[in-house]
């Protein structure tokens, strides 16, 4: 087993998860309601601004407590902001908030 975390501290200023879990039931769910297509607009979105797994990596996970049938759920780390209800189409939008239009605020801005 090796620590890696000064490593990755180092490397990274942000890591956003997106919620892929897909259950069968009734009650919704993000694998169910695009959450591929939004891991995928995330990733063409950071690589456009070569920001992917430079600055920011992209991660799926399980549930992350939001489910909606309007969209998937995305937390962003170490910033610890929460979304939900995020379609393919807000993915630009999201971003651009949380890292600039370039990708150049990868730092969280609330950070001193």
């Amino acid at each position: 087993m090796n620590e890696r975390t000064e490593r990755q501290r180092e490397r990274l200023d942000a890591h956003v998860f997106v919620c892929t879990n897909a259950r069968e039931s009734a009650h919704a769910s993000c694998g169910t309601v695009g959450a591929e297509e939004t891991v995928a607009a995330v990733k063409d979105w950071l690589r456009e601004r070569d920001a992917f797994w430079t600055a920011v990596s992209v991660g799926t996970t399980s549930c992350l407590g939001l489910c909606s049938e309007d969209g998937v759920a995305i937390t962003i780390q170490p910033r610890n902001t929460w979304y939900s209800d995020v379609t393919p189409e807000d993915v630009p939008e999201l971003l651009a908030s949380e890292f600039g239009p370039t990708a150049d605020r990868t730092d969280d801005p609330d950070d001193p």
